[in-house]
């Protein structure tokens, strides 16, 4: 009796590895991928406990009755290399080529738009 206890707790652990690996890989399949062009407004390192790179990407204004108003777009940058070149595009006009991603883990993004590419315009 304890021997098939202990099979059932070994399958079980085992089961929920195998869905927790199953599940990782599935969030990091690329959803979709594109480009987007507006002014880079804010680089920022957050996070309390997971550090990750986000930006904000000023897509360009909406007319509305009372003026304009701000079109922002949240990306996140994994690849560290590009950071230095984020740094130094801050505030220019710049289109940002990125991948979507199903879902993010918090210790990668906060968003599930990732930034693999950026050239000034």
């Amino acid at each position: 009796m304890a021997v098939t206890l202990k099979k059932i707790g070994i399958y079980s652990l085992l089961i929920a590895v195998l869905g927790f690996v199953l599940y990782l890989w599935i969030c990091s399949f690329t959803y979709s991928k594109g480009s987007r062009s507006g002014h880079l407004v804010k680089l920022a390192k957050k996070g309390f406990v997971f550090k990750t790179f986000e930006a904000q990407l000023n897509l360009g204004g909406v007319q509305v009755e009372n003026g304009l108003e701000g079109n922002m777009w949240e990306f996140s940058i994994i690849n560290k290399e590009l950071i230095p070149i984020f740094e130094t595009l801050e505030g220019k006009k710049v289109k940002v080529y990125y991948k979507e991603r199903y879902k993010s883990m918090p210790w990668l993004a906060k968003t599930n738009y990732i930034a693999y590419k950026v050239e000034s315009l």
